[in-house]
């Protein structure tokens, strides 16, 4: 790619890039969110346009104009927004636009296409699920995963994955990263964008990194590490990745007593105090997303008990459970967290407009603004205006939208499911900050997190699920990467 040119208005967003793949390589593509990264991969990908520059494949001029372009000339792309068609099954998803059409009257062959489907899952990314499955019964993590398979079956030369591991965990990820070696062994080419540092060391031979749509470097992975790579990407140095600082806990906040909800989890137990930071750990179907939506009341609990301040309570919806003082940040900040075409300001008070309300329902527009601006400060929201809307934030940022949401609901109980997921080194920085003041201010949160680092980095302690069940409750004297996996797999701590 030369010279790619790409202005949206009066933002431009990639400033005249250079960008050079080599056959069978990994190449990491680097860069904080806003920085250009998926822009320019879209344009490769045929999803955007681009004002100036030029594109060769193979030495030779590609026109790309359209995604039907794009894979034509070899090249397929797993977009970090994942956008399946949820009413349709996991073998339609993946050969959307490529169904296989047989007989003498043409009719689409599903017997074929879900035989296919299934093996791919299964000898691809080692998920043995029933191909005729809908997109809407999937957790983030399963979508994910079909969006890989179905970039890999087109057969490109090409491979875009953009944060495709941002919702899968790290017995996921080795085989990701196993697939990744096969292909690039035959001569496959995969451009990698991740915001995980030691992902990117992992896998990749070559990095190069963008800064405010702008080409910064590019080298050899085994020319960088952590220091160099961060101060290239942000223009300066973090001092400190996770600043966790020991608070005394006080009061038990929260505490759930034998939660179940059927064919998802049982017999889950455990409490939180106030100033603590509590961390979930567990592999993709653990239930571990299941309890937060059940403590929150967006998917209830058939049994068992939820005690607030010591009391029992009944939280039968979201409602119940913002009126008990609990917040939830989903894994899924754009189908859950947010609404995309309504301003920051909107969104920051969306959870507690009552807060803002004169007689008669009437919202107090100055107030409601005030406080906005005033949350949209403290959680260094980066945009033009609060009238922003939240659809044209970076990740990061719209992250921060989230958390200033839920803050400015005053809870005492805060659950964050992957509350870094697909923001960069800079703003998960941020964020760790945040969440380590909240708990200072007497708060309490429950994370839950598919990086092992960041779970180590952030938690007092830390309780494993496995297949619905509590399998270990681990103190900070305590953590090891090894017996946390285990009991990730299905042991007990006892038996380890």
């Amino acid at each position: 790619m030369k010279q790619i040119k790409k202005s949206f208005g009066s933002v431009q967003a990639l400033r005249g890039v250079d960008f050079k793949l080599r056959r069978g390589t990994v190449h990491a593509l680097m860069g904080e969110n806003g920085a250009g990264k998926s822009t320019l991969m879209k344009i490769l990908a045929g999803v955007q346009g681009y004002d100036e520059g030029e594109i060769r494949i193979n030495d030779k001029v590609a026109v790309i104009g359209s995604v039907r372009d794009a894979i034509s000339a070899g090249v397929s792309m797993i977009h970090q927004e994942l956008s399946p068609v949820l009413e349709m099954s996991i073998a339609e998803n993946i050969f959307l636009g490529r169904e296989k059409i047989t007989g003498r009257f043409p009719i689409v062959n599903s017997h074929f296409m879900n035989k296919e489907a299934a093996e791919m899952m299964k000898n691809q990314v080692g998920m043995d699920i029933n191909p005729n499955t809908k997109m809407k019964d999937l957790n983030v993590a399963q979508m994910q995963m079909v969006e890989i398979v179905k970039a890999i079956s087109q057969g490109a030369d090409i491979i875009i994955m953009d944060e495709p591991t941002s919702a899968i965990t790290e017995t996921e990820v080795e085989k990701l990263f196993a697939l990744i070696r096969e292909l690039t062994e035959k001569g496959k080419s995969i451009i990698y964008i991740s915001h995980k540092m030691d992902e990117i060391f992992q896998i990749s031979d070559e990095i190069t990194v963008l800064r405010d749509g702008e080409l910064v470097g590019s080298d050899l992975a085994k020319n960088l590490d952590d220091t160099k790579l961060i101060k290239m990407m942000v223009g300066r140095e973090l001092n400190e990745v996770y600043p966790k600082v020991k608070v005394e806990p006080g009061e038990v906040l929260l505490e759930v007593k034998n939660l179940g909800k059927t064919d998802k989890f049982r017999d889950i137990s455990f409490k939180v105090c106030r100033g603590e930071i509590v961390g979930f750990a567990g592999l993709v179907g653990a239930g571990r997303t299941e309890v937060a939506e059940a403590i929150f009341g967006f998917k209830p609990a058939d049994n068992g008990d939820i005690c607030v301040k010591g009391k029992s309570v009944k939280i039968k919806s979201p409602a119940d459970g913002i009126k008990e003082g609990i917040a939830f940040v989903s894994e899924d900040r754009k189908e859950v967290g947010l609404n995309l075409i309504s301003s920051i300001k909107d969104n920051i008070t969306l959870a507690n407009l009552e807060k803002y309300c004169a007689c008669n329902f009437i919202i107090n527009n100055r107030v409601e603004k005030e406080k906005a601006q005033e949350y949209s400060k403290q959680f260094n929201v980066k945009a033009p205006s609060i009238n922003t809307k939240v659809g044209q934030l970076s990740g990061g940022n719209q992250q921060k939208v989230i958390l200033a949401k839920w803050v400015s609901c005053d809870p005492d109980i805060i659950i964050m499911d992957e509350p870094t997921r697909g923001i960069d080194v800079g703003a998960k920085s941020e964020i760790y900050r945040m969440m380590c003041e909240l708990a200072k201010q007497g708060k309490c949160i429950i994370m839950i997190s598919s990086e092992m680092p960041e779970v180590f980095g952030m938690s007092d302690r830390i309780y494993v699920l496995s297949h619905g069940r509590l399998k270990g409750v681990f103190d900070k004297s305590e953590f090891d990467q090894e017996n946390i996996l285990a009991c990730a797999s299905g042991k007990s701590k006892e038996e380890l």
